[in-house]
């Protein structure tokens, strides 16, 4: 099977794809009309649809306008910090193969440019973030370009060795605040963290960060975006702690691994030796991620919205991940290769 163009290309450097992408359809206009559908509520807003793509693939204003234009109405804008980071260099993103499920303790999966179905694929950008007076003016002209029923979330994380990280955190909330964004996301699960030293396990920071977040920005709804929570007893103490604190969840972001490649050596180099994995392997751990949820946020008498992410790349998926208690659906590499799906999801609900 030949495999569309995705829109962000994998063969060229990150800012390269910032400059010029985004590609493939992506880089078309859309000349047919969009099903309409009966909007939905997603944290007390009208959505057309709550389907969206999250934190990664849309590195700027020139991606969220096409992902709005392709009918996907929550868009992520990638995530940014308080200060220029680069980015990793190539490569980036791997096709990867695992035998049998993924599971969450660092599997050693082969790695190449074999893209094909079911994909799943690893990315190592280590977090890259223009300066804030970059992607301020940029962000701002991505929620500008919004239609109706539709939203941009800005995703931000604080820089570790910028003092108290919860300080950098709200400064970054502020900063995304002042783009207008109707809904801010923390990102605690950055896989280029290290599997075992994932922000979002370490319950008493998370809740100092959310404190000073919402401190600091009180007036927007606040999603944190987390890793797969192996321990349910870790999960329930951390929603113990900030479950009536923060709006909802995005679960999940990746799950960690040890790409390799023919040769049997670091695919992405020894000097990152473990990154994440998205796609069709990880499916069953954002949708376990969501059914824990949901469960527990009935349970516990909670308010929280859920959005699901990991190897959306079909309407049923689409519709397994609702069943599952998710009150939105995001999707990245499955979107990345087929930039209509948001297109076919619509068309096949009645």
């Amino acid at each position: 099977m030949i495999m569309p163009i995705p829109f962000y290309d994998p063969y060229i450097s990150y800012d390269d794809n910032y400059q010029t992408g985004p590609f493939g359809l992506f880089a078309q206009p859309l000349d047919t009309p969009i099903k309409a559908l009966t909007p939905s509520y997603f944290l007390n807003l009208k959505v057309n649809l709550p389907f969206g793509i999250p934190a990664g693939p849309l590195l700027n204003a020139n991606y969220i306008k096409a992902a709005f234009n392709y009918g996907y109405d929550l868009c992520v804008y990638k995530t940014v910090r308080t200060q220029y980071h680069k980015s990793h260099p190539l490569p980036n993103v791997l096709a990867v193969h695992p035998q049998g499920k993924l599971t969450n303790s660092l599997s050693t999966v082969l790695a190449d440019n074999d893209y094909r179905q079911p994909l799943s694929i690893t990315n190592s950008f280590g977090v890259p973030s223009f300066s804030p007076d970059v992607w301020q003016v940029d962000m701002a002209e991505a929620v500008a370009s919004a239609a109706k029923g539709q939203y941009v979330i800005g995703s931000f994380q604080g820089t570790q060795g910028k003092g108290l990280i919860e300080k950098d955190y709200a400064l970054a909330a502020r900063l995304v605040y002042e783009t207008k964004a109707p809904i801010l996301e923390a990102n605690l699960s950055c896989p280029n963290e290290g599997a075992s030293r994932l922000l979002c396990f370490d319950i008493a920071q998370v809740e100092r960060i959310v404190n000073e977040i919402k401190n600091t920005v009180p007036d927007r709804p606040l999603l944190l975006k987390l890793a797969y929570f192996d321990d349910n007893r870790k999960l329930i103490a951390l929603l113990e702690r900030i479950g009536t604190l923060v709006d909802g969840f995005s679960a999940i972001n990746t799950l960690s691994a040890k790409p390799i490649n023919h040769e049997q050596q670091p695919a992405l180099g020894e000097k990152r030796v473990e990154s994440g994995v998205c796609g069709e392997a990880i499916r069953w751990a954002g949708l376990d991620m969501v059914k824990r949820l949901a469960q527990l946020r009935q349970e516990m008498d909670l308010n929280y919205a859920i959005i699901g992410v990991g190897g959306v790349s079909t309407p049923e998926h689409y519709q397994h991940y609702r069943q599952a208690g998710a009150d939105a659906v995001m999707s990245a590499t499955g979107a990345m290769w087929h930039p209509d799906l948001a297109l076919t999801i619509k068309q096949n609900l009645n």
